[in-house]
């Protein structure tokens, strides 16, 4: 695809000769000879590129940039871009500015203006298709920058979840995220704590600059204490450069520790100081450096309990706890169970191509009857498992693959009268758990058959499950050889 350039210039003869040239060189162009035909333009073509003269008719050629709202070079941030009204939604592109001789100084103000850069008339061929390609190439990359970071961010961008207990915990959080309050997340394995150090990122005003995640998990003690602080050229055997660490890194935005229960004590004690002077040194240096971040640390340990033990710091606990939000398992909040499987369903039919694709009633029942030992993580790898080898657009339980469990919600203790009365009108409840499954599932089938008079249609529709299911289920129980089929 061509890259497209916006001439604009009061020169007709410059305007048609830019307009050769460039396509020449393989660009689609537009061409305008005032400064407000310039803004129409910029907003109507989304050109890739605008050369622009100093001197026009109506608005100046500043003019133009100040109302553009350019953003500055690395700027790729939509939200920070859009401070005019010119390009809603979307990235301004590069402006080179062209000038004569001996406008210069104002070359160097539309510079600060946020152009890209500045040519000189009479205008330099080789010069000028040099200056052309880096722009196009510059532009290029920073939208698709723009595109990674939105795709990253709507990824995390939606916290699913109604109960009233979670719907507390986003309000805590979000009242949070506007302080540079140190947060700590607990709560088990799986039950979303990244998802929730992004979400308050997202929500504070650091939101422009970086998020850093650091699993203090996954690496030995050396590789992570490098991992976070750099490291000078020459510090051990293998350090030929210069290495910045993730915490130097994050300068600016927020800092997130996963894992943080499983980091040493030594490690601990330097990231002590972080927390309490925002300054660190690299390892092999004496120089120190400070940094402004936010730390969002994350552990599904008892942390209290390794301070008792003497496995984690009590100063540094106590840091780190100033806003703490311990996230509720998956199996306390037994309401968000459908809209996270639909949620989730949404975004792997789409990723697999998959569009379409649906849960049965009987399959939503099978997750509200399962405990989620873990937690959203096991939901989530549950409907990816399913899209993909469910036979047809409607999932139904055996796609899902759920084992066993112990219920989500044990029963209430009942009176050993009632469980008398239970196993007489339900002898196979004193089966083993599967073939008690299996009886009471051929029990509802019948019953469900002899009631609609054996039609199988009108079966399959008191049990809510799809006519080709239950003649699926049949066969595999052999009730299909002892029923008529549907009259």
């Amino acid at each position: 695809m061509k890259a497209k350039l916006l001439v604009v210039d009061d020169d007709p003869d410059i305007l048609t000769m830019l307009q050769d040239r460039l396509e020449a060189g393989g660009y689609q162009v537009v061409t305008a000879k005032d400064g407000r035909r310039a803004l129409e333009l910029i907003e109507q073509e989304a050109p890739n590129l605008v050369l622009l003269d100093i001197e026009l008719p109506y608005l100046s050629g500043l003019d133009v940039l100040r109302r553009m709202g350019q953003p500055k070079p690395g700027v790729t941030s939509v939200e920070s871009a859009q401070s005019d009204r010119h390009l809603p939604g979307d990235l301004e592109p590069p402006v080179i500015v062209m000038t004569a001789h001996g406008t210069i100084s104002t070359a160097v103000e539309a510079m600060k203006l946020g152009a890209y850069d500045f040519l000189t008339k009479p205008l330099d061929k080789d010069h000028l298709a040099i200056v052309i390609q880096k722009a196009t190439e510059r532009e290029s990359l920073r939208r698709q920058v723009a595109v990674l970071r939105g795709e990253i961010d709507s990824r995390y961008s939606t916290i699913v979840g109604s109960s009233p207990k979670f719907t507390t915990i986003i309000e805590g959080a979000k009242r949070a995220a506007n302080s540079d309050a140190s947060v700590l997340l607990l709560g088990e394995s799986g039950t979303g704590k990244e998802l929730f150090a992004r979400s308050i990122h997202q929500w504070s005003p650091r939101r422009q600059n970086p998020l850093v995640v650091i699993n203090c998990v996954a690496l030995t003690e050396t590789l992570l204490e490098n991992e976070l602080f750099g490291h000078e050229r020459g510090a051990f055997t293998g350090a030929d450069r210069l290495y910045k660490g993730k915490i130097e890194m994050a300068d600016g935005g927020t800092v997130f520790l996963d894992e943080i229960g499983d980091m040493s004590l030594p490690l601990q004690a330097k990231l002590l100081r972080v927390l309490q002077d925002r300054e660190f040194q690299r390892v092999g240096s004496t120089k120190t450096i400070s940094v402004n971040i936010r730390v969002i640390a994350a552990t599904n340990r008892d942390l209290k309990q390794a301070v008792k033990a003497g496995q984690f710091r009590e100063d540094l606990y106590f840091r780190l706890n100033v806003i703490n939000f311990t996230l509720p398992p998956l199996r306390e909040r037994p309401d968000d169970i459908p809209a996270l499987a639909e949620f989730f369903l949404k975004r792997h039919s789409l990723e697999s191509k998959h569009a379409g694709m649906k849960l049965s009633a009987s399959a939503k029942a099978a997750m509200l009857s399962y405990a989620w030992p873990g937690n959203i993580r096991e939901l989530d790898n549950t409907i990816a498992r399913a899209v993909v080898l469910s036979p047809s657009e409607e999932i139904e339980p055996e796609s899902l693959g759920l084992t066993p469990t112990e219920p989500a919600h044990p029963p209430a203790p009942v009176r050993e009268q009632a469980d008398q009365s239970s196993a007489q009108t339900f002898p196979y409840m004193n089966l083993p758990y599967h073939q008690s499954m299996e009886e009471h599932s051929r029990m509802l089938i019948l019953r469900a058959l002899k009631q609609s008079g054996g039609n199988q249609t009108k079966a399959a529709e008191q049990l809510h499950l799809q006519r080709t299911y239950l003649a699926r289920l049949m066969r595999q129980k052999n009730l299909d050889k002892e029923l008529p089929a549907d009259s």
